[in-house]
């Protein structure tokens, strides 16, 4: 794997012809869990208060049409580390396969290129014990799906299998909201941090759980700062993920709303408060001027946004996580990298989680086309150069029965593996209310075929058929 990860990169200087310094950019990605495309300010909610990530919009890149690599958790983040559909290696769902050996991750190849590599918060692409039952396939029952981040190229981690409470992560809440049994508050919730194998963390893991895995990722960002080392790191908040809990101080910022109104607000400005040490941080190390800091989010929110439910917003769109239609996978993202992106920018082309790989191998100066595996994703290195303004390739989704197609004006979904399909024109219609399959035959036609040699380019990868080596 090694040999095969030397010869597909050959690191260089930046591309980027505004880019003045000749060192490889500091890349981080920031993901929170199940946030909606309008649960920030920038996207217009009216009561969440998102300072920092507002900032982030102001001073970058605003995506208003970014796509998370699908409408559920684990597939989204193999999609960010691979930039390759899950369904190409059968991470298919949430707890459901994991992270294949054969995969070469961002992290594998940044590290065979002096980048430090870490990864804090949700992992989620495999276990992280073959011992330990703990989380949700953790131990003896899950001993096939043992991958943890420190066998997918990554120096350092704090991680944990899947989702554990927002506040106070390590116990079972005691608040009365979605996702919590009363009857063991306090109890061990039964979900851990792990930094390597048997390596399980019993220190700093009260209060926040933002702060918490901010706290180990700045650590990280410190040290190899110090030594002038480029870095990547990952940070995947479990916010605002069930059970969601905040804590005191940002319960009292929202003073009047209902319980799951605070608890759910709450923490996103606690995640949100933690955006903000970490850009705070990286000008006081002086290295934010070459830090491309991402964020976006995994999927759109939880529950259906009415109460006893996820409050979250898709804003104007419909469908929510596991569906394919914009609410599902439409989702905030920005980007902030002041020696290169030097004034804000809405952006109306569509990107997607599974851009960051090509996007960083093009940096970098790989020719991407030689990438052993095949890649879904495409560089926006053009784009953050403010030379794209349309993707050139559409992108494809598949989750359960459901099927998807978005190019730059038409979307291509069916919900029953392609029985029958709608057509929908989100230029004029990103609710998704008409369907115009019927007008544009030509369209859904030419989409169809599309989807279809994609589905059998998907097929083909899981059967094995990337892996030179295999």
């Amino acid at each position: 794997m090694l040999g095969m990860i030397a010869g597909v990169l050959c690191l260089a200087g930046c591309v980027s012809e505004q880019l003045s310094e000749s060192a490889p950019p500091n890349i981080i990605l920031c993901m929170a869990d199940d946030l909606g495309w309008g649960d920030v300010g920038s996207n217009g909610h009216p009561l969440i208060k998102t300072p920092h990530l507002d900032e982030m919009s102001r001073n970058g890149l605003d995506f208003k049409r970014f796509y998370s690599g699908a409408p559920l958790c684990s597939p989204t983040r193999g999609s960010s580390l691979t930039g390759r559909h899950p369904f190409r290696y059968g991470v298919y769902s949430a707890n459901v396969g994991h992270m294949p050996v054969e995969e070469i991750t961002l992290a594998e190849l940044l590290s065979s290129h002096r980048y430090k590599t870490g990864h804090f918060g949700k992992w989620h692409l495999g276990t992280l014990t073959t011992e330990l039952e703990e989380s949700n396939r953790g131990g003896p029952r899950g001993k096939e799906h043992f991958s943890p981040p420190w066998l997918n190229g990554f120096d350092i981690c704090f991680s944990t299998e899947a989702k554990v409470p927002t506040w106070d992560p390590m116990v079972m809440p005691a608040a009365n909201i979605r996702g919590v049994d009363p009857t063991k508050a306090g109890q061990p919730y039964g979900t851990y941090y792990w930094t390597g194998p048997g390596e399980r963390v019993s220190e700093n893991l009260d209060g926040d759980d933002s702060r918490i895995i901010m706290d180990r990722a700045l650590g990280f960002v410190e040290d190899a700062a110090k030594a002038q080392n480029p870095f990547f790191a990952v940070i995947w908040f479990h916010a605002p993920h069930a059970p969601v809990v905040a804590g005191p101080e940002y319960l009292a910022k929202y003073p009047g709303l209902s319980e799951e109104e605070q608890h759910y607000y709450g923490c996103i400005t606690a995640m949100d408060r933690e955006i903000g040490r970490l850009r705070s941080a990286l000008r006081k190390l002086g290295v934010a001027q070459n830090t491309m800091l991402w964020f976006c989010s995994d999927n759109g929110p939880e529950g259906d946004g009415k109460s006893g439910r996820s409050l979250g917003s898709t804003g104007p769109f419909r469908g929510r996580k596991r569906s394919l239609l914009e609410g599902g996978v439409r989702v905030p993202a920005f980007l902030e990298w002041p020696a290169v992106v030097t004034a804000h920018r809405i952006v109306e082309t569509p990107c997607s989680t599974s851009d960051y790989f090509p996007t960083i191998l093009d940096l970098l100066d790989h020719d991407i086309a030689s990438h052993p595996h095949v890649l879904d994703g495409l560089s926006l290195v053009p784009l953050i150069q403010g030379k794209m303004d349309s993707r050139p390739k559409p992108i494809a989704f598949q989750s359960a029965d459901q099927l998807s197609l978005v190019e730059n004006r038409f979307k291509l979904y069916s919900s029953d593996k392609g029985a029958s399909w709608v057509l929908y024109d989100l230029i004029e219609d990103p609710g998704e209310i008409r369907n115009i399959a019927s007008e544009r035959p030509d369209v859904l036609r030419e989409m169809k075929g599309q989807l279809e040699s994609w589905l059998e380019s998907c097929q083909s990868s899981l059967r094995g058929n990337d892996y030179a080596d295999r």
